[in-house]
Formats: structure tokens, sequence, C-alpha cells
């Protein structure tokens, strides 16, 4: 009776892991040889540290442009559940983070106002492959639509 109280807990506290998704959190460096990067022009960035408690992620990414390097940080909650941070250029980024059915990818969906008077959609769906942190990235706004596949080891 104890062994089979024992397994019964085990898998209730398993399978209540498993309904909040992969743990995302870590600090994680971009590989260039295993990422699928545009050739002109690449949103990736160097390294992402991801903090993910609970209902809460904070993305940190650190990128450089035209030799000028910059921190940008998103927090999200992982309900479906609109977050506003940060854009470009002072504008307001909305983002929603949905988890996939079975839990094991993380969907964040952001726009963000354009110059042009329209809207880039954001579209980043985060999985963890063995030791790597996969980002998969569809932008799509009037100037057109970048996808990327960006591979992070773990520090």
């Amino acid at each position: 009776m104890k062994k089979t109280l024992i397994i019964f807990v085990a898998l209730l506290f398993s399978a209540g892991v498993n309904a909040q998704g992969i743990n995302l959190s870590g600090s994680w460096k971009l590989n260039n040889e295993k990422s699928k990067l545009n050739a002109e022009f690449s949103f990736a960035p160097r390294e992402v540290i991801l903090t993910h408690n609970g209902n809460d992620l904070t993305v940190e990414r650190h990128s450089s442009f035209q030799d000028q390097e910059f921190v940008t940080t998103d927090k999200l909650t992982l309900d479906g559940k609109e977050c506003i941070n940060q854009g470009f250029q002072d504008s307001q980024k909305k983002s929603t983070a949905v988890w996939s059915e079975d839990k094991s990818s993380l969907k964040v969906t952001s726009k963000i106002p354009m110059g042009d008077g329209g809207e880039m959609t954001i579209i980043e769906v985060y999985r963890i492959d063995g030791s790597s942190l996969i980002v998969e990235s569809k932008a799509t706004s009037s100037y057109g639509e970048l996808a990327e596949t960006m591979v992070y080891d773990k520090k």
C-alpha cells in the first residue's frame, strides 16, 4: 500500500510539473554554426537570459547592431494574457505567450507599431532540444518577412 501511494504521489507531481510546461531558465549563448540565420540581416541576439518562474518569464536579450551593444528585456506571463514592454524607439510592444497543447514549446506573439503606420508581427517558438534552446522566429511587416532558427547552447 505504501509503495502504491508513493508511486501515485510521484505521478501527480510529475503531471503537475508537465502541466506548467518546460522550464526555459538559463543563460544561453548563440551557436552560429547550428543556427539558420538570415545572411543579410539577423535579429538573433548573441546571448539570451531566460528567467522562468511559475507563470512568469523574463527574456533578456544581449545584441549588437552597427557596433553598438544593447540589452532588451521583456516580461511575459505564460497564460495568454497581453503583456506590454518597450518596443522600437519608445513604442509599445504587445505580446502574448501560450504553451503548445503538449507543453513542449512556448509560442510568443508580439506586435510592434512601425514608423510607416503599419505594424510588425513577430512570432517566436521556444523549445528545448537536448541541451540546446531552439527559438524559431518569424517577423512580418510592410517591409517583408524574415524567418530564422536560432540555436543556443547553455552557458
